[in-house]
């Protein structure tokens, strides 16, 4: 146990001085704050994720400044740049594939959305790349973050705490959040809490997340309108695809488009055309979730369905999945994309077919029928 006490000297104003006759406080030239810190010894177990949680003016950051006071905010330091995107503002030694690999780890996985400047992205989306920055900006020290998801949405802030702390273990990196918000805890699953109002202190085991109760339905083809400008293809989507939408809390939160497949040595086929996952929801494997079970009711009528993608991250997914098979092995294809001074190409992406190689699941067999939800 250890003490810590803040002194701040007071100038007496006329305006204190009224103050303290008002209320008959004793005078003071001073400002004295006492904090008790009870936490054992960090480094006698192995941990990657710390939460210092508690009402304001517990003495939160007080302590955290005390324990950790290098490590403190790092990303108050942040430069980031007006007109260059945001994938610019890591550090020039990172390739663009382990930029984007981080940026789609914590839950921002949106290509369009790694091409703009920070300044224009939302709370959301600022607090993940922000996230994803002091991850790679302090790869052997202890990431202290105050005011953790102080400033973004409540359901925002339980799902980033998700996808930040699988990335924090996955890296096996040391993370400290510092908030007032109870709500995040059972989604960033800490290895230990400490709570400097009431001293306690405490060791927990890893859980799982709590659950997340998820809607699908058939949608209009301008639901399209909402999502398609977090899509990184630039082409419009074919008018005869069914469209179906997932929500969230009543909220939407990823949609897909499915089109039949065409090929001559195919038969019974269909094909995901357009899968997007809003910023607010990326991170807990909705997308993932959400096609498969498409796919397993599609399976149930008797269709197989495929898919295409040159999203680095949704190859990975697909390609370390049980129930999606490689159908179409890496390939280049054309772009827009133009040669610039000599340096790589971007007038090609690489594209990748899997196929859904899992069980019928009759569960969403009423949605794939003609009816159409407003």
């Amino acid at each position: 146990m250890s003490f810590i006490e803040l002194k701040t000297n007071i100038e007496r104003t006329p305006r204190v001085m009224q103050l303290e006759g008002m209320f008959d406080i004793a005078p003071a030239t001073e400002s004295v704050t006492k904090v008790t810190i009870e936490i054992p010894d960090l480094s006698e177990r192995d941990w990657n994720v710390g939460l210092i949680v508690g009402p304001s003016g517990a003495g939160k950051t007080t302590v955290a400044k005390q324990l950790f006071g290098d490590e403190m905010n790092l990303y108050e330091n942040f430069e980031w740049s007006k007109t260059k995107a945001v994938i610019d503002d890591f550090p020039k030694t990172m390739m663009i594939k382990e930029i984007t690999e981080l940026l789609s780890s914590v839950g921002f996985s949106s290509p369009p959305s790694w091409l703009r400047p920070f300044h224009t992205l939302s709370n959301g989306e600022q607090f993940r790349v922000t996230m994803a920055r002091v991850m790679c900006e302090s790869q052997d020290k202890i990431a202290v973050v105050d005011e953790f998801t102080s400033v973004i949405d409540r359901t925002v802030a339980k799902i980033g705490s998700h996808a930040i702390a699988k990335t924090i273990r996955r890296r096996n990196q040391k993370f400290i959040a510092v908030g007032c918000h109870y709500d995040v805890q059972e989604w960033l699953q800490p290895d230990w809490i400490y709570e400097p109002h009431t001293g306690s202190f405490r060791w927990e085991s890893l859980r799982q997340r709590p659950p997340i109760k998820v809607d699908i339905f058939r949608a209009h083809y301008e639901s399209w309108g909402t999502f398609s400008k977090h899509h990184y293809l630039t082409a419009d989507l074919n008018k005869s695809a069914h469209v179906y939408v997932c929500t969230i809390e009543g909220q939407p939160a990823a949609m897909i488009a499915i089109l039949p497949l065409v090929h001559g040595t195919v038969l019974n086929a269909k094909r995901i055309s357009r899968i997007v996952v809003l910023p607010d929801f990326q991170g807990i494997g909705l997308a993932n979730y959400f096609q498969n079970a498409l796919c397993g009711a599609l399976k149930a009528q008797g269709f197989d369905t495929y898919v295409t993608t040159s999203h680095p991250a949704y190859i990975r997914t697909l390609n370390t999945s049980p129930i999606w098979s490689m159908s179409r092995k890496p390939s280049r294809v054309p772009t827009h994309g133009t040669k610039n001074k000599g340096l790589a190409s971007s007038g090609a992406r690489v594209t990748v077919g899997f196929k859904f190689a899992g069980e019928a699941d009759d569960t969403l067999l009423e949605i794939l029928a003609p009816r159409v939800q407003k």
